[in-house]
């Protein structure tokens, strides 16, 4: 169905993102499990989640905290994980660009790898849509995964501060958050800045302080542009 009005929009957003409850619900159901066996309350995991909005960050501050990081250390790692955000950020630009600064802030904190890859994909394809209406559907690719989000992840919470304390769940926590991150090596180059990651995070696995993730993770992104720029050089 055509698009022509910003509810229209709006509302194909909620269609499209709608599939994406089923991945964000049970992840974010483990998340508020995994982060009570780390010791957060109900309270702390909601303001996590609220703040955040990041499943791999998220999964990978509650790694670095189980290793009793330094909180600069925590933060560090969560925003290494996230700096595509960064990215997905630059090339909605050119889109969203012009809207009003309030929706462009709201834009940048719903910002998650569903609704770029939705969004990106549909301004492509219908490139005749206006800031409004682009905007619009951003937005309504959002919503569900958010509310999902948010309200798993305090049932989540709530079923955690039921369970045993010495219940084992920390294999939970590298399996889940291999889980999400799999589904990003999409290309060559991804594939490399995963490889180089995991071997530097393995050679550094003594480093205290978890300090090895946020080493594996800058070479695994130097790696990676390396490689997206030698495969552009070869193109004709």
């Amino acid at each position: 169905m055509p698009i022509t009005t910003t509810k229209s929009a709006f509302w194909a957003g909620v269609r499209d993102g709608a599939p994406f409850v089923f991945v964000a619900g049970p992840f974010a159901l483990l998340f508020g499990v995994l982060a009570t066996e780390a010791g957060l309350n109900v309270f702390e995991v909601m303001t996590f989640s609220l703040v955040v909005i990041a499943g791999a960050a998220q999964f990978t501050a509650l790694q670095v905290m189980a290793n009793d990081a330094p909180t600069v250390v925590v933060i560090l790692s969560a925003l290494a994980v996230n700096l595509r955000v960064a990215m997905y950020s630059a090339a909605l630009t050119p889109y969203l660009g012009r809207a009003p600064l309030w929706q462009r802030v709201f834009a940048a904190y719903l910002l998650v790898d569903q609704s770029y890859a939705l969004s990106h994909a549909k301004f492509e394809a219908e490139p005749e849509l206006g800031v409004p209406q682009r905007m619009a559907y951003y937005f309504g690719t959002c919503i569900l995964v958010l509310i999902f989000w948010f309200w798993m992840s305090y049932l989540g919470a709530a079923v955690g501060t039921q369970l045993p304390q010495d219940l084992p769940l920390d294999f939970a926590l590298p399996i889940a958050f291999l889980s999400m991150v799999a589904p990003m090596v999409r290309t060559l180059p991804h594939l490399i800045a995963a490889v180089v990651a995991v071997v530097v995070g393995l050679l550094a696995v003594s480093v205290p302080y978890s300090l090895g993730l946020i080493i594996a993770g800058a070479a695994g992104m130097m790696a990676g542009a390396q490689a997206e720029l030698m495969l552009k050089g070869r193109e004709p």
